[in-house]
């Protein structure tokens, strides 16, 4: 079997300066502990930013793809089929569609440090979702991913 076009996949990764931070609370962490020794200092300092990082690597985890005739978005695997027109917007755009806006139906992949998005309309009458707003680098490639691969499986 010959595939026509080639999967998508894209990880919103958490930016830089968050894993400063995460050394930054580890400091802090280290200097709340600075009276008990410098044991305690050291063990705050290492499991402050361990436990920061965690969280900040968890957070960035999330993977947008494209495969097999579905778009799988976090959590969130639809049939490409069941999907509409996907609408790219731009930073300004994005903004307005994740506040005032947005749909309470909507599912919403959302990422703060990333300013673009897509907007994708589901076409499928049992499902209540009206829309996947999905925060991507990459919204013409994503758009133009499930484009292909609706066309593919029609």
């Amino acid at each position: 079997m010959q595939l026509s076009t080639a999967p998508y996949e894209e990880r919103l990764t958490a930016p830089r300066s968050w894993w400063l931070i995460s050394f930054l609370i580890g400091v802090s962490c280290a200097l709340i502990l600075l009276p008990f020794g410098t044991l305690p200092l050291l063990g705050g300092l290492v499991g402050g930013t361990a436990a920061s990082a965690v969280v900040a690597s968890s957070y960035g985890s999330v993977r947008i793809r494209v495969v097999g005739g579905s778009l799988i978005a976090g959590e969130a695997k639809i049939p490409v089929t069941a999907l509409g027109e996907a609408e790219v917007l731009s930073p300004e755009e994005a903004a307005a569609w994740r506040t005032y806006k947005a749909d309470t139906r909507a599912f919403l992949l959302l990422r703060a440090y990333i300013p673009r998005a897509l907007k994708v309309e589901v076409t499928d009458p049992q499902d209540p979702t009206p829309y996947l707003y999905l925060s991507t680098r990459e919204p013409e490639r994503l758009a133009e991913a499930l484009k292909a691969a609706r066309e593919t499986a029609a």
